[in-house]
């Protein structure tokens, strides 16, 4: 998976106008205050060159998380159009490229982001996109914090931003974002404790609103997942020949780490069973382990089980299993 090479283009084409001296210690000091923050809310981007080592180093990372998420969803509910988006801490609008790439249908993209050098980044990176409503999105400078309200969408995405929040208040966000949402909501967070931690409380109060779960959760139950562990997947995506220049990386490659959930409104058919570990591969069988309707569980498919081989040579983490 790559950016859309608009996008990439027009990254590289603003990057070449920096020296690349002052992008790669941006980024480097980007990941160390990501890594370091004391308050939740703590702002970290704030000069121009650091707006442009994010959209270089974490735009593709957000956009593969996000896209893989949207095809799912997608996959789960081939029914339900989505024709309008509202996209909560937008950033500079990674996510709602990747929803246009799933959902063509989309009519109208509105974006919140509460920084005016990212919007406008965000915006110039817009204009630039072939699909008509990313082209002409509405931008809306503002705090998700002191919010009233959002205006309702067919889906709602808080990607990477509510657990930037501090507890209480994320809470209360996603409950505006749950009334926006006519059709499906949609969390991302870091593939760490930490996002985890974020989305199964954000699960929970979904569940409490009446949102029908559909991903990655095969049910409604409490989440089995022990207290030092965490669900989290991977999405891989290409790396730019700028983007390991500027993080000082060799593979061509990375993997993005992130944890999700996904709401209806309505009643739909979540997976029987999701992948939650990489599958272990051995001659003559494979083990998979499994969030099942009835909880944490461990399948071994082997030769002799013909059908469910061929299935489970083409199943990786993250992918829904018919138990």
């Amino acid at each position: 998976m790559q950016l859309p090479s608009r996008l990439l283009n027009t990254i590289e084409r603003e990057i070449s106008k920096r020296r690349l001296s002052l992008l790669t210690k941006a980024a480097s000091e980007l990941s160390e205050k990501y890594r370091n923050r004391q308050r939740a809310a703590e702002r970290f981007i704030a000069t121009d060159v650091e707006r442009l080592a994010y959209a270089a180093v974490r735009m593709p990372a957000t956009f593969a998380a996000a896209r893989a998420v949207f095809a799912e969803i997608r996959r789960l509910t081939p029914q339900i159009e989505i024709n309008s988006l509202l996209d909560l801490g937008a950033g500079a609008g990674a996510a709602a490229w990747a929803a246009v790439d799933v959902f063509d249908e989309i009519e109208q993209i509105t974006m919140i982001e509460q920084d005016r050098g990212l919007i406008e980044m965000g915006r110039a990176f817009a204009r630039e996109s072939e699909h008509g409503a990313l082209n002409s999105a509405e931008w809306r400078q503002l705090n998700l914090t002191t919010a009233p309200s959002f205006a309702e969408h067919d889906l709602v995405v808080c990607s990477y931003s509510l657990g930037e929040i501090e507890s209480g208040k994320a809470r209360g966000i996603l409950k505006g974002a749950w009334r926006a949402a006519r059709q499906i909501i949609a969390i991302i967070e870091p593939g760490t404790m930490k996002g985890f931690g974020t989305i199964r409380a954000l699960r929970d109060d979904l569940i409490e609103v009446g949102g029908h779960l559909i991903a990655p959760c095969p049910h409604q139950l409490d989440c089995p997942m022990a207290e030092n562990d965490w669900c989290h997947f991977a999405a891989r995506f290409e790396r730019s020949s700028l983007h390991r220049r500027i993080k000082g990386a060799e593979l061509g490659y990375e993997d993005e780490k992130y944890s999700y959930i996904a709401a209806t409104k309505s009643p739909n058919q979540s997976a029987p069973a999701r992948v939650i570990r990489r599958p272990v591969r051995r001659p003559g069988f494979t083990q998979l382990q499994l969030c099942a309707k009835e909880g944490l569980a461990d399948v071994t498919v082997t030769r002799k089980d013909k059908e469910a081989w061929k299935r489970v040579r083409k199943t990786d983490w993250g992918d829904a299993w018919d138990v």
